[in-house]
């Protein structure tokens, strides 16, 4: 069993590496999560202003609350208890943009994921399908929550080695320099409950408010 703190097997590790790879036909790469009009506006305009950006949005921002959904939905009792944490997800979306990311993520999600693994799963936002996504298949919780978080800040690296444009080298530096940020952050918000949720990130909050008016814009959100 793998369990909510057992140690992964290969194979949760293989099936989590599939899911978050970007093969996997969700369409992250189509949105930036407000990173564009920070890149637009000259708030972020180097590697260095673009790695406090991507910590910020880990730490303080939807990347820890988005931990907080993934674990609540992983932790469910029912059906009940995991609609009302999705609720609460579209209900922690700070823009109109924000709301049609993690939907359409998350239908995404949920509709090659039901088919190719054979779960009944409703329509959710995006952490909260992945939570219960791998619930259903009994994957560890902590690891899919690492892998989450940085497939998340991966393709806000990847956002910015567009736009600014940052190198690709120097892009990967980036991944490597975050991701034990989002294996800390995954860590903190393996035991908390939807009480914790919260966010000081605010500029990343009216990031997403801009975009949506941008004139001229790559990305979705």
């Amino acid at each position: 069993m793998a369990g909510h703190m057992a140690t992964p097997t290969d194979s949760d590790i293989l099936t989590l590496t599939q899911w978050f790879s970007p093969a996997y036909p969700v369409g992250g790469f189509a949105y930036s999560h407000g990173l564009e009009w920070a890149i637009e506006s000259s708030d972020v305009t180097d590697a260095q202003q673009t790695r406090a950006w991507i910590a910020d949005v880990l730490q303080f921002g939807s990347g820890r609350n988005d931990g907080i959904f993934l674990m609540a939905a992983y932790k469910a009792k029912d059906k009940k208890e995991l609609l009302e944490v999705d609720a609460k997800a579209r209900a922690f979306c700070a823009s109109s943009e924000r709301l049609s990311e993690t939907l359409l993520l998350g239908t995404a999600f949920c509709s090659v994921t039901a088919n190719v693994w054979e779960i009944n799963m409703p329509k959710l936002t995006y952490p909260v399908a992945v939570g219960y996504a791998a619930h259903c298949q009994n994957l560890p919780s902590g690891l899919t929550c690492q892998m989450f978080l940085q497939s998340f800040m991966a393709n806000l690296v990847a956002c910015a080695t567009r736009l600014i444009p940052l190198g690709q080298t120097e892009g990967q530096h980036l991944i490597r320099e975050l991701t034990p940020l989002c294996a800390e952050v995954a860590q903190q918000v393996q035991d908390s409950d939807l009480d914790a949720l919260g966010s000081t990130a605010f500029l990343c909050d009216v990031a997403s408010m801009k975009h949506e008016r941008q004139y001229s814009r790559i990305f979705r959100t």
